[in-house]
């Protein structure tokens, strides 16, 4: 796979040394480079990027107030030299936030998140039109409707499923390639052993998630992704 890019950056030593990283980077194209929002606004009407590695502070239009006008299938990697603006860029759903000066060991690892979500996006988009997915267990292939699991247990060696109809089904893979398959964020992985099906849950208290009767924990590893999607679906 190879993501369209851009960069905003109205710093030339910033925006050029973003380009030498982009250029050494194999599955990323550069498809322009830009020193204001307003002038990206034009150019990327015409030819849009699939992700943007966008400064924050710049004039006329802050990298920030850009990300908000910004279509939702546009991804976008905060490049900055100020850490207040952190909170922010989890509002405005960025993969990731990187601090200047940004190593290419930095920018790199930030990439490869950006591959990794354009990637799972496209079987997501592929999985969506089904709406199911076919699992093993039993030594048969068992088809599991999206809409009857409520949630699904990550065990030493295999996973279970918890459907809607009061069942329990084993199936010898790993959490981790299930979540690939699974829709987000209508499915969300909550803590290293647990995946949710967001419209199961009943209640939220602190740092645990009620689905009927049960209680779920929500790890540290993925406290923030789960509170920053509960931040912009709560209503205030």
């Amino acid at each position: 796979m190879v993501i369209n890019c851009a960069i905003i950056d109205d710093e030339p030593l910033a925006a050029g040394l973003l380009k030498s990283y982009v250029l050494r980077t194999p599955f990323l194209n550069l498809i322009g480079a830009y020193s204001s929002a307003l002038e990206a606004m034009k150019e990327l009407r015409e030819h849009p990027a699939q992700l943007l590695f966008l400064d924050i502070q710049m004039p006329e239009l802050s990298g920030i107030e850009f990300a908000k006008i910004l279509p939702t299938e546009t991804k976008i990697i905060f490049t900055t030299a100020f850490q207040q603006y952190a909170i922010e860029s989890y509002k405005v759903s960025a993969l990731d936030y990187l601090m200047k000066p940004i190593s290419y060991d930095d920018f790199l690892k930030a990439a490869n998140k950006a591959l990794d979500w354009f990637g799972i996006a496209s079987r997501q988009a592929a999985t969506m039109k089904e709406r199911f997915m076919l699992v093993r267990a039993d030594h048969k292939l068992i088809r599991i409707s999206f809409d009857d699991i409520i949630y699904i247990e990550g065990l030493k060696d295999y996973i279970r499923f918890f459907l809607v109809d009061g069942s329990k089904m084993m199936s010898l893979i790993s959490l981790k390639t299930v979540e690939s398959y699974l829709p987000y964020p209508e499915f969300l992985r909550v803590h290293r052993s647990y995946i949710i099906h967001v419209p199961q849950i009943k209640q939220i208290d602190r740092l645990r998630i009620f689905i009927g009767d049960i209680q779920i924990p929500i790890s540290e590893t993925y406290r923030d992704e789960v509170l920053n999607y509960l931040d912009l679906h709560t209503l205030t």
